[in-house]
């Protein structure tokens, strides 16, 4: 055997530790330990094996399953005491004035708003979520009269009334129960429904959960990959029929907990505690809402942490060590063979990267034996 056949398998374990490693997501440049490799550059009798240069992609990914789901989603609890008459229909988007849910025969209406509904309201209030109330009486038609401050007084009164009236209400008082309205920043889409017909709701009572309207890719990564898990890493989605959409990493989800306020969101740009892996939201490029068939199945996850466009690659069974230091291919030219000196690069699949001068895509070199 030749003395670069022998450093050539000398390597073959090191580079697949290395593939290996890429596989995780870190970015390779492969170090030279050559002191114990001979290579001359002279000219010899060809290898028995050979393969080709060629110009591809390198990417380094990892693939995991996925499946779709919406943002920022979070927990609603009914403030007081009560009946629930009318339960909330899961996979229903609920708008501006719209009601939730019903609790003793009165809907629990969403208006917009970032200041959680901490009080009952009434002539002579003062406060940010008075502000908010006003301008969603505004944006409902019932402002005409209004001037939208941080003031609840007549007017603001009169608005309500007429407000309620629209609702159905027998009892318009205006005045607005700390039970009556439910503020989320805006349209919401109902996940689940955690309270049904006739249950007894409080204060520590999970009532529906739900979320934005905006479609997300919620995966599952080790640990370990929590590189991957970085705002801005591309993802590459195989979908159950049959396309692929591409999207980013937006924001690491929190485990859902039972303390969750209303309003208060789970999705973040920190990595949760503990050790059983990390839970990725991926926003998806592109307006167009996934069609119904994909909202069910299984998804194909793809991270792709680094990748090189258009190289030149070999196999990583290709590469010698150089006794001078640094790696080489044996490049083949007819009959014989000659050993140069390249730069490594990126290595995946198998593959790495390779340029020096004279390096063309389709040059025959050799590898070792698989």
């Amino acid at each position: 055997m030749s003395s670069t056949a022998k450093r050539r398998r000398g390597l073959i374990a090191l580079l697949a530790a290395v593939t290996a490693t890429a596989a995780t997501g870190g970015v390779i440049l492969l170090t030279n330990n050559g002191k114990d490799a001979a290579g001359d550059g002279g000219r010899a009798k060809g290898p028995a094996h050979t393969t080709e240069i060629t110009r591809t992609d390198l990417v380094v990914s990892k693939t995991v399953d996925g499946h779709l789901d919406y943002a920022q989603r979070r927990a609603v609890k009914s403030p007081v005491e009560g009946t629930v008459t009318k339960a909330a229909r899961p996979g229903r988007t609920v708008s501006l004035g719209k009601p939730l849910y019903e609790r003793d025969a009165r809907p629990v209406v969403l208006l917009y708003g970032a200041t959680p509904m901490f009080r009952a309201m009434k002539a002579g209030d003062r406060g940010p979520d008075v502000l908010q109330l006003e301008r969603n009486l505004r944006d409902l038609g019932f402002g005409s009269r209004l001037y939208v401050d941080a003031r609840y007084d007549t007017a603001t009164e009169a608005a309500v009334k007429a407000w309620q009236k629209s609702l159905g209400l027998t009892d318009a008082n205006g005045k607005v129960g700390k039970g009556d309205i439910v503020f989320q920043r805006g349209p919401v889409r109902v996940v689940a429904a955690d309270a049904a017909l006739a249950d007894a709701v409080g204060p520590s009572d999970t009532v529906l959960t739900v979320a934005s309207t905006k479609p997300v890719v919620r995966a599952s990564l080790d640990a370990a990959d929590r590189a991957l898990a970085a705002n801005g890493t591309k993802v590459e989605i195989a979908m159950p029929s049959g396309g692929t959409r591409r999207g980013k990493v937006t924001g690491v989800a929190t485990p859902e907990s039972a303390d969750s306020a209303e309003g208060a969101a789970s999705g973040g740009s920190g990595a949760p505690s503990g050790t059983d892996g990390i839970e990725v939201e991926i926003t998806l490029d592109g307006s167009a809402k996934p069609p119904q068939k994909d909202q069910q199945g299984t998804l194909s996850v793809k991270f792709v942490s680094e990748s090189r466009k258009d190289v030149l690659t070999v196999p990583v069974e290709a590469v010698v060590a150089l006794r001078e230091g640094g790696y080489g291919l044996e490049v083949v030219q007819g009959a014989t063979s000659h050993v140069v000196q390249v730069e490594t690069g990126l290595s995946a699949d198998g593959r790495i990267e390779v340029s020096g001068s004279g390096l063309a895509e389709g040059m025959k070199v050799g590898a070792a034996e698989q």
